[in-house]
């Protein structure tokens, strides 16, 4: 506790890219919840444009909008 999903775009991170990613989210999260980073865990999990909306809006931004803390603008 906690996990956080990450879904994106397919995009070519470099290693570093990804590391500070990581790094950035789990500071983030271990300040606000107050947890130790061993027990963060974080996935990335590219998803095609093409199916953006039946995998990702539709299920997860749509049908949990009460779950949402920042909607997307567009």
């Amino acid at each position: 506790m906690p996990h956080i999903s990450i879904k994106h775009f397919p995009a070519e991170l470099t290693q570093e890219q990804e590391n500070a990613l990581l790094a950035t989210v789990t500071d983030a999260v271990t300040s606000a919840f107050g947890v130790d980073e061993g027990v963060v865990s974080i996935s990335l999990e590219p998803v095609r444009p093409e199916s953006w909306h039946e995998l990702v809006y539709q299920p997860e931004i749509i049908d949990h909008r009460h779950l949402l803390r920042k909607e997307p603008s567009y």
